[in-house]
This record gives structure tokens, C-alpha cells and sequence, in this order.
């Protein structure tokens, strides 16, 4: 090759080398790295769930976690109303002693952009196909305009009334064909089908309370992106990522529930967000 040649072609792996740096990186399917650090206290991972789950749709990251040596929990999010919801996770990062990687799914995440904003121990927020609301905002104002939850809520969901619900609140059960072909669209159907059977009922008061924080304001944040989820879109997500300065990993394919289907994958966006805390 002439040295024109060789000139031309650095200068092309250069621009190359460039442009993939300015891009989102791309989740691979692996397990949490063992982070070089000469400290002993690791961080604890919290894992907060969104509507219609519950804490068994965190189960394998909390096991690729278990195995690296951390500790995670998996905790109970009530889905009554945000306030509320982000109050009882607070209280639970209270009981943490040491360094917190704060984890959301879904609504999940409004409730840990709200729960975190008093709690001086949480070093890093995750966002898992999630809400990222700033203040004022409402969880249902963010799924994005090409959303499945934009359809009439007569073919949504099943509504159901509940003890001591604020008036005009109730309970939303998503539809079967809704939770199968939407937010569980990249799973067996057997499990979406178990998991539609199973699935926890979200108040409407969850989905309208306006956010009072945004601790992605002041602490660092990381974000996945499945490009397959119908539920909050990617257009959406990757707006809400770049308002946060969120480190942003996109994951090509996937659904509304990535952390179920490809959870090494998810643990490994987890995994940076954990090695990125300082240890004591």
C-alpha cells in the first residue's frame, strides 16, 4: 500500500474510532465485573420494581449479583401513588448502612427519582426502561407518543376499585393480549402469560402524582434502553437519558420487561453503575 494509502485509511479508522465512542455503548450479555478498588465496603444494590410486577422480576440480576459478592435487595413498591410509593423506599434506604446503588424499572423509576433525593448514602441511580421524571412531571406524561398505553383505557385494562382509594382512583389490571403483546413481547408466552396471571394492580394515583424531585439532578446516573420496548418507547427514554446526563447503554431488541428476558445484560449496566462507587 502506497503512503497515501496508509494515510487514508488511519484517517478513516480514526473518524471510525469517533464515531463509536459518540455513540450509546451496546449491552452485552455478561456478569457483573469484579471492580479494582483497594476499599472493603461494597455498595448494597437496591432493585425497585414498576407497575404491574413485582420484586421476583428483579430475580435474575439479583442472582448474577449474589454470585459477584454484593448484596442486593429486592424491594416492595406499594403502586398506590408516588409520594407515597418513594416515601416507603426512602425509609428502606435508611436501614442500609453504607453506600447505595439505587435501581428502577419502569414506574419504579419515578419512585427512586423521588425516594433518592434525601437520602445522602445513594451514590448512583440505574434506570431500567424507565420514567425519569423532573419536577412537576407525571410518570403517565412520559411513555412517549408511539406508546401502546396511549390506546382508549377501555381496551387497556381491567379497572378495579379498592379499599381507601382516593376519590376517582382504582386499580388497573393490563389486558391479556395487552400484557403479552406489549409489555412482554420478547418472552416465552407460556411466562407471559404466568406473569400476566400474576401481575400486581397499579393505582391511577401512581401514574398521575406529579413528581417533587429529581435526584438525577445531582447524582450520577446510568440508563438501559431496549430498542424493542412498546410500553415506554426508546425515543422517549433516550430524551429522558440525555435531560439526565445518564450514561446510556442501548440494548437492541428486547421489551418492556429486557430485565426479565436478558438480565446479564441488565446486571451488567448495574454492574458499572457499582464500580463506580468509592469505596470506604
Amino acid at each position: 500500500m502506497s503512503r497515501t494509502g496508509i494515510r487514508t485509511t488511519i484517517m478513516l479508522l480514526t473518524a471510525l474510532t469517533a464515531a463509536v465512542a459518540a455513540q450509546p455503548a451496546t449491552a452485552q450479555a455478561s456478569g457483573p465485573p469484579h471492580c479494582p478498588s483497594s476499599g472493603t465496603t461494597k455498595p448494597t444494590v437496591v432493585l425497585v420494581h414498576g407497575a404491574w410486577a413485582d420484586t421476583s422480576s428483579w430475580n435474575g440480576e439479583v442472582d448474577a449479583l449474589r454470585r459477584a459478592g454484593y448484596t442486593a435487595r429486592a424491594i416492595g413498591n406499594p403502586l398506590r401513588n408516588l409520594d407515597d410509593d418513594a416515601a416507603t423506599v426512602a425509609d428502606f434506604l435508611k436501614t442500609v448502612s453504607g453506600p447505595v446503588v439505587l435501581v428502577g424499572h419502569s414506574y419504579g423509576g419515578s419512585v427512586i427519582t423521588n425516594a433518592a433525593a434525601n437520602a445522602p448514602n445513594v451514590k448512583a441511580l440505574v434506570y431500567v426502561d424507565a420514567a425519569v421524571p423532573d419536577l412537576g412531571e407525571t410518570t403517565s406524561q412520559l411513555s412517549g407518543s408511539g406508546s401502546a398505553l396511549n390506546g382508549a383505557p377501555d381496551s387497556l385494562y381491567d379497572k378495579v376499585s379498592y379499599s381507601k382509594a382516593p376519590q376517582g382512583a382504582s386499580d388497573l389490571y393490563l389486558k391479556r393480549d395487552v400484557f403479552i403483546g406489549s409489555f412482554a413481547s420478547d418472552l416465552p408466552r407460556d411466562t407471559a402469560v404466568r406473569l400476566w396471571a400474576s401481575q400486581r394492580a397499579a393505582s391511577t394515583s401512581a401514574f398521575e402524582t406529579p413528581s417533587r424531585a429529581a435526584a438525577w439532578k445531582r447524582i450520577p446516573s446510568w440508563y438501559f434502553v431496549s430498542t424493542g420496548d412498546r410500553i415506554i418507547t426508546p425515543t422517549s427514554q433516550l430524551s429522558m437519558a440525555q435531560r439526565a446526563h445518564s450514561k446510556v447503554t442501548k440494548f437492541e431488541g428486547g421489551s418492556h420487561l429486557t430485565l426479565v428476558s436478558h438480565p446479564d445484560a441488565v446486571t451488567s449496566v448495574i454492574a458499572s453503575a457499582v464500580c463506580s462507587v468509592k469505596r470506604d
